[in-house]
């Protein structure tokens, strides 16, 4: 049951990396969150309003905590444990929109840092943003995914229909694709996700059956910087979150069932931040921007499962980020393995020998690094036999080693 804690001036409600599934809500008095800004290693400072809940995106996403509390004088909080805060929030349709848009906000700044530290000094408008997106589509070979965002690109902007380069561009696409080629390694990709998962059972009622749209290995469901008037469910198969950055796709997530896509565009009203792409057969729930709300606040447990998954994509995000702020070639790509390691943990830790079901391409997409630079440096890792690298699967031979570059060499900066 919830219950009043009263504190000193000066007293430390909670430190950053404990551990704790406690939420709580300021009720009088003045509170100070303090974190760790992931690029410059800065401390920020904010201090909370009476009213306002704190701690609980560590709580509900069962993640260590980011800040450090304190308070600046006699306080008096609200603490509940992360089960009673999802049964107030369930029932509290204000409280949902207003968690969700937080949330959805701080997700977007994330997704912002790491552009800008990935050196995305280009500034777009839509129009631009949306063209370069279809170019480097174009640049991968990926024909379905170039030709469905060219496609995007002439519904959006039909005055563009004489553009040389795009028509280029489209022209190539549609042949390859109506040669049945959807991309330059297809069948990698389509090797690379097949399994898929179980999807949401409330959404296998016949009611959303009309809801239901398909998708095949490489076409595009939503293109970053298009206007955002739809979000999805994945009822089965993969899809994959990417970026475009420097005229350069980056990978951000690959997303299973269960999961959903699309919902920032549509809470923040703003451009889509990133592009999603069908990894094989996706099949998914489409819900348009006007029954969002009613949806979300009509199935108290479906407005949970967002507010969790909203919640560990930024845990997530975060820890992506704290892999590019790293200068070191060779200390990035260990802490690449690193999250690979924490994402896949090990009831034992005496055998450090890892094996992580991801390919080169994929360690040299997470680490940002320049394709040739990041190539290089496995091929050192395997040299020294730290690393060793099969067709669809890397072992590392101690884990333990990649924690020790980290420590030894992340303290550079860009």
């Amino acid at each position: 049951m919830p219950k009043a804690m009263s504190y000193t001036k000066g007293s430390i409600i909670y430190f950053e990396g404990d551990t704790d599934d406690r939420v709580f809500i300021l009720q009088k008095g003045h509170v100070v969150i303090t974190t760790t800004d992931v690029e410059t290693k800065l401390q920020t400072s904010e201090q909370i309003k009476q009213g306002e809940f704190f701690g609980v995106k560590s709580a509900i996403g069962h993640f260590p905590r980011e800040e450090t509390v304190m308070t600046l004088d006699e306080a008096v909080c609200i603490s509940m444990s992360s089960l009673e805060f999802e049964n107030l929030f369930s029932n509290n349709k204000q409280l949902i929109m207003k968690m969700l848009r937080v949330f959805s906000n701080q997700l977007r700044q994330i997704h912002k840092k790491t552009e800008s530290v990935m050196n995305n000094n280009e500034s777009f408008n839509q129009m631009d943003g949306l063209f370069g997106v279809a170019k480097a589509f174009y640049s991968d070979e990926k024909w379905q995914s170039c030709e469905d965002v060219c496609k995007i690109y002439l519904r959006l902007y039909p005055t563009e229909a004489n553009n040389k380069e795009l028509k280029e561009m489209l022209l190539k696409s549609n042949a390859y694709v109506k040669k049945g080629i959807s991309s330059s390694t297809a069948a990698e990709e389509i090797a690379a996700v097949s399994g898929g998962g179980t999807s949401i059972k409330m959404f296998e009622l016949p009611a959303f059956k009309r809801f239901q749209k398909t998708y095949e290995n490489g076409q595009v469901i939503i293109s970053e910087f298009e206007r955002g008037e739809t979000f999805y469910l994945i009822q089965s198969g993969n899809v994959q979150l990417t970026k475009c950055i420097n005229e350069s796709n980056k990978n951000l997530d690959i997303l299973k069932p269960g999961e959903f896509f699309g919902e920032m565009a549509i809470l923040d009203n703003t451009p889509r931040s990133a592009t999603c792409v069908a990894r094989g057969h996706v099949e998914c729930l489409e819900f348009n921007k006007a029954n969002f709300e009613m949806l979300i606040t009509g199935n108290p447990q479906l407005a949970l499962i967002l507010l969790k998954i909203f919640c560990k994509r930024i845990y997530d995000q975060k820890r992506r980020l704290r892999i590019l702020v790293i200068s070191d070639p060779q200390a990035r790509l260990a802490d690449v393995f690193c999250m690979f390691n924490e994402m896949n943990p090990v009831t034992s830790t005496a055998d450090r020998r890892r094996k992580f079901m991801v390919t080169e391409s994929d360690i040299v997409h997470w680490s940002g690094l320049p394709a040739q630079t990041a190539k290089d440096e496995l091929k050192r890792f395997v040299v020294s036999r730290k690393i060793e690298i099969y067709d669809t699967y890397i072992i590392v031979n101690n884990i333990a080693d990649m924690q020790r570059i980290v420590e030894s060499r992340s303290d550079q900066k860009k």
